[in-house]
């Protein structure tokens, strides 16, 4: 990247107990990690091609998480 850092996001998801409030896992233990990923762009398309082979299922939801804000919450954009 131009400005040396990395912009680590990773892409996970997994059966949601109920689509409404603040997401829960069904079962943790199967909680689907997609994978890591240098930048959003890349990470985006991992999370869409996920979401869209699990469209059949109402309760599957995928997320990107950005890795370094996780590893620094006082990160800004």
């Amino acid at each position: 990247m131009p400005d040396g850092k990395h912009h680590l996001h990773i892409v996970l998801g997994g059966e949601l107990k109920a689509l409404e409030g603040h997401p829960h896992f069904r079962d943790p233990s199967t909680v689907v990690f997609v994978g890591a990923y240098p930048n959003y762009d890349e990470a985006y398309a991992a999370w869409k091609a996920k979401a869209q082979a699990t469209v059949d299922n109402a309760h599957a939801r995928f997320f990107i998480i950005d890795a370094d804000k996780l590893l620094d919450p006082t990160m800004t954009d």
